[in-house]
């Protein structure tokens, strides 16, 4: 016994650290189980206030100024169809009746509820792609690329790409402690997304496309993803651009007809030539509201894909000036909301639906303004398109609630032990949120 005594006095022990911290290994749970937590928000960050004032209503302010512009746009060619100036009007109207609602519905739905459903919605529009590729589709303008329902008609690739930024931002934040691995963090996205761009180009749909790749590779370089991976792949993608603008005869025609639009001004470059013709009549302030002459059948898509012309000649510089301001606006207010995220789910979330939404609207601007080849991409909130803005209200509405303030607690939660790490990148373009509000405080208490 003494032999025993003596032994256990002699034997060194490890020595005992007090408040040493325990590693966030969140063991695994039944997904019933986590299903149940989410639904009762047990995870979530407390929310500590309301929405962005000044993103909502600089949306609001879109909406109402689109559904205006749409009537102005529209209305002769609504006579000379179909016999009624207010048609696209009141189908407009309607919309943005409808998306209204959604906005404000999805900024108050806690976006952390939205966990699970990425993947999910992604299933959702490869369905609706292959249903558009497979005949289901309804032809317009040479491509097949909305499905009707009844007097509705969606567009399965707007759909996507909302439904790829949901499944990027649930995917890479589960990742992020091997985000730099090749296998895990960029192999599984590029080929998804892969997927997805070949659905579109067998509409066909080239922008939507290139749409999808800008939007991966802004979300896969905030995430921390390895920059030369990225370089290679976007080496390898080049040469396939350039195969689909050069094998199809239209798209290299438009590419021919940027280089001089008024060479080509009966054929590829009419639309860039009556645009121009728009912002030069429209001068500093404009023919004056519903008095454009180039919506008399003059500019093709004048309520549609040119619809920022039409501004510029009814508003002048000023009004479409104003008009660029409130996308410059909405495209800071949503950066700014997606830094402030508690996170990385947050950070992606907010970083990819604000581009979505500013990679759309300088597209369209920059194909109105000349400085890029024509493009059927609508601009958000303003153009006639009930698919459209309802997917872009949805967009925004999430982006709203990622604006909310909530508290971010100091030591490991479980949605921390949830999420992982943030990855090396976002917390660099992040930075240390609570040493700057720290700084703040104390600088505040001087100079009061």
């Amino acid at each position: 016994m003494s032999k025993v005594l003596l032994a256990r006095k002699t034997t060194p022990q490890a020595p005992r650290v007090r408040n040493q911290p325990i590693a966030a290994t969140a063991p695994a749970q039944p997904w019933l189980s986590r299903a149940k937590e989410i639904a009762r928000g047990s995870r979530f960050p407390k929310v500590t206030g309301g929405a962005d004032g000044v993103l909502f209503g600089t949306i609001v302010a879109l909406i109402t100024f689109g559904v205006v512009m749409v009537y102005s746009a529209s209305a002769v060619r609504s006579v000379r169809v179909y016999g009624d100036a207010h048609h696209f009007m009141i189908r407009q109207a309607i919309y943005a009746a409808i998306g209204l609602p959604i906005v404000i519905t999805l900024a108050k739905l806690d976006y952390h509820r939205l966990r699970g459903l990425g993947l999910v919605s992604l299933l959702v529009a490869v369905v609706l792609l292959l249903a558009v590729v497979l005949g289901a589709g309804r032809n317009a303008g040479g491509a097949a690329r909305w499905i009707q329902l009844g007097p509705i008609n969606i567009q399965p690739a707007e759909l996507t790409k909302v439904a790829l930024i949901l499944w990027l931002s649930e995917s890479l934040a589960n990742k992020a402690k091997q985000i730099r691995s090749f296998q895990v963090g960029f192999l599984p996205h590029v080929v998804m997304v892969g997927f997805l761009i070949a659905l579109c180009m067998m509409q066909p749909d080239f922008g939507s496309g290139v749409v999808l790749v800008l939007l991966t590779f802004v979300l896969l370089f905030v995430a921390g993803v390895k920059i030369g991976y990225m370089l290679a792949g976007a080496g390898l993608i080049m040469p396939l651009v350039y195969f689909a603008l050069r094998h199809e005869n239209y798209r290299w025609q438009r590419i021919v007809a940027f280089t001089d639009p008024f060479k080509y001004r009966s054929s590829g470059g009419y639309q860039i030539v009556e645009s121009w013709i728009s912002f030069g009549a429209g001068g500093l302030t404009g023919v004056g509201l519903g008095d454009s002459r180039q919506k008399l059948l003059f500019l093709p898509e004048a309520h549609t894909d040119f619809i920022a012309a039409i501004v510029a000649e009814e508003l002048g510089f000023i009004g479409f000036s104003l008009l660029v301001l409130g996308f410059v606006l909405v495209v800071l207010r949503g950066l700014s909301a997606a830094f402030k995220a508690v996170d990385d789910h947050g950070l992606y979330l907010g970083v990819g639906l604000t581009m979505f939404i500013g990679l759309q609207a300088v597209t369209n601007l920059a194909v109105v303004l000349g400085l890029l080849p024509t493009k059927g991409l609508t601009l958000p909130f303003l153009s006639f398109g009930g698919s459209s803005l309802l997917v872009n209200c949805a967009a925004v509405g999430i982006l709203l609630n990622v604006s909310r303030p909530r508290l971010r607690s100091d030591g490991p939660s479980k949605e921390a032990a949830l999420t992982g790490a943030r990855s090396p990148r976002a917390d660099k373009l992040v930075g240390n949120r609570r040493e700057r509000a720290k700084s703040a405080q104390v600088v505040a208490g001087g100079l009061s």
